[in-house]
């Protein structure tokens, strides 16, 4: 039988765990709000003077010192971009403060494995795309004579912006370096049949297993059986064949009927997938024609010469968003497609292409600049920076409701921008969650300006729902800054609780409770109350009279409430470290 896949190895940890009570970070760090134990290894967030998100890697068991600095040099000596960038090790030392522990790049997002818990399974390109990517991060280990050995849905990390990284480095260095009596915990790890009876040594043949597991468990729900392993297509049909051959052989029981090695596994995929994906349909024959049967198609189709296709970030109600690699400038960028039905319109790609150029102009953090705009036959298109963590629906998504103390900045900044904007006669109409981005500094960026108005849908947001849409916005009414100042509103709602402003439903009931001014804002301190419900006024001028007074009352309120809050949680964080300096002095060996 197949096993489901199992609970996650990682476990996410708040504040600061015990083996760090004792660190001090260096002038001008200070710690993050995350960080996650993974079998061995813990790793913590901290923001460096310069305001980047790390990963302090630490072992929580002392006696795996050596084992923690084998990691970190062996690390530090890869370059591949689906693996992390490590930065520093810091040794034990008696007059330090810190140590042992090293940095590396911190991977905003979610597992496979967490991603298949929360959504089930996924489809043959979101597969294609993983075996590309952590197949090509493996087949360079293998070429420098490493193996990894702990291939799993959970240590591969896929980020909002379309990125996959490898994890669980702990397990890819010389097999002596590793204690004696620790290996990869078959409870989270699938073992090839030649690791489940015999010792733990690894070699690429295992690490192609072990990539193949996770691919059939991305379109399975499940991680294969060691014995009577069925043919993919018998648990999933729809799978094309050639790609569910490339699973099957990966899965052969016996390594010698693997793949040779990971890049002949590469070169069939290539082969398989053509332009991208196993259903491209590509030139017609009979009429010469172009036929496209994908979105992921007609953007290959159209901007191949220009940009290599990496992955797709989500569709909404105007497009399709993808990451993509400037092959001219070598950078990656995100690419907005439009649907065919607005692009085929002259008059909508006419009125898009002055409002982007407009949204353009604007110069501000918390706006996402636009870098270009193009459009080849009935495709249409802009590229603007990529986001790394993708956007505030993401977040909430993953990680629930936010603090106050974290998402005060970030307004504060947000309705700048806006400031900005309004003042150049740009209003956005389409403020929503999947709408702010977040780049990897953890900065909130509005992205979309102008879209809805040259598209001629200003009434509710892309996303099909009216959550965040104002009442003047419902009834088809004139709008001005206001609009986006309630939407505004909305959003600090949906990022303290993780709620729609208005529950859900249709347009109809939203209107109906927002023009009776039903909403419980008894759960926030009365300031902020007071702050909300006059940014949710059903009229506009009752609302704030533009962004920057929004703004600095926001700033006012929100700078005593976290003063405040921070006075509690340090009160909290004495009284723990205390409680844990007692504990420990009454329960160590005597």
């Amino acid at each position: 039988m197949s096993s489901p896949i199992p609970t996650p190895s990682q476990k996410p940890s708040s504040g600061i765990p015990p083996h760090l009570d004792r660190w001090e970070l260096p002038p001008g760090w200070r710690w993050g709000d995350d960080g996650v134990f993974t079998p061995h290894r813990h790793a913590m967030q901290v923001i460096d003077a310069f305001g980047r998100p790390l990963a302090l890697v630490t072992a929580p068991d002392p006696a795996h010192e050596s084992w923690l600095f084998a990691e970190a040099r062996h690390l530090a000596h890869r370059n591949h971009p689906n693996i992390p960038t490590t930065y520093h090790y810091w040794r034990r030392y008696r007059e330090s403060r810190r140590g042992p522990g090293y940095l590396r790049r911190w991977v905003a997002g979610e597992t496979v494995g967490a991603r298949l818990r929360r959504i089930g399974t996924e489809t043959v390109p979101y597969v294609l795309r993983v075996l590309r990517a952590a197949g090509s991060a493996l087949a360079y280990l293998h070429d420098t004579g490493t193996t990894h050995g702990a291939v799993s849905p959970d240590n591969i990390y896929t980020t909002p912006a379309g990125r996959l990284y490898l994890l669980g480095w702990q397990w890819a260095v010389p097999r002596e370096e590793i204690p004696a009596s620790v290996r990869p915990d078959g409870q989270w790890v699938p073992m090839p049949p030649e690791l489940v009876s015999g010792p733990w040594c690894p070699t690429p043949a295992s690490d192609q297993w072990q990539l193949g597991a996770v691919c059939f468990a991305i379109l399975t729900g499940e991680l294969p059986p060691l014995v009577d392993l069925p043919p993919l297509r018998w648990v999933r049909p729809e799978c094309p064949a050639s790609v569910a051959d490339l699973i099957d052989r990966a899965l052969a029981p016996e390594p010698g009927d693997r793949f040779f090695n990971l890049p002949a596994m590469l070169r069939q995929i290539e082969r398989i997938s053509g332009t991208g994906t196993p259903l491209v349909v590509g030139v017609d024959q009979s009429s010469g024609e172009y036929r496209a049967v994908s979105e992921e198609d007609r953007l290959r189709w159209a901007t191949g010469d220009d940009y290599e296709v990496l992955a797709s970030l989500g569709a909404g109600q105007f497009g399709s968003v993808w990451r993509v690699r400037d092959l001219s400038l070598e950078r990656e960028v995100a690419l907005k497609m439009l649907h065919p039905a607005f692009a085929r319109n002259e008059d909508a790609v006419a009125r898009f292409r002055r409002e982007a150029r407009l949204a353009a102009q604007l110069k501000h953090p918390a706006i996402v600049p636009i870098f270009s705009w193009d459009s080849k036959g009935d495709v249409s298109w802009y590229t603007m920076e990529v986001q790394e963590e993708g956007s505030v629906a993401d977040l909430v998504a993953r990680q629930g409701p936010r603090t106050l103390a974290e998402i005060a900045p970030q307004v504060d900044s947000v309705l700048d921008g806006l400031s900005l904007a309004h003042a150049n006669g740009i209003i956005h109409r389409d403020i929503k969650p999947e709408n702010i981005l977040i780049d990897r500094y953890r900065r909130w960026r509005l992205s979309d300006f102008g879209i809805a108005n040259a598209l001629g849908d200003d009434k509710a947001s892309a996303s099909g729902t009216p959550a965040f849409a104002a009442p003047e916005q419902l009834l088809g009414e004139k709008q001005g800054v206001g609009a986006d100042l309630f939407a505004v509103a909305g959003i600090v709602i949906f990022a303290l609780t993780g709620a729609l402003p208005f529950g859900g439903g249709d347009a109809r009931t939203i209107l109906a409770q927002q023009l009776a001014g039903r909403i419980d804002l008894s759960q926030f301190p009365p300031e902020l109350g007071d702050w909300l419900h006059r940014a949710l006024e059903p009229e506009p001028d009752r609302r704030f009279l533009d962004a920057a007074s929004m703004r600095r009352e926001w700033r006012d309120l929100t700078r005593d409430l976290t003063r405040e809050l921070a006075r509690q949680e340090r009160r909290a964080t004495r009284w723990a470290r205390w409680w844990r300096s007692i504990r420990r002095f009454f329960t160590r060996p005597r």
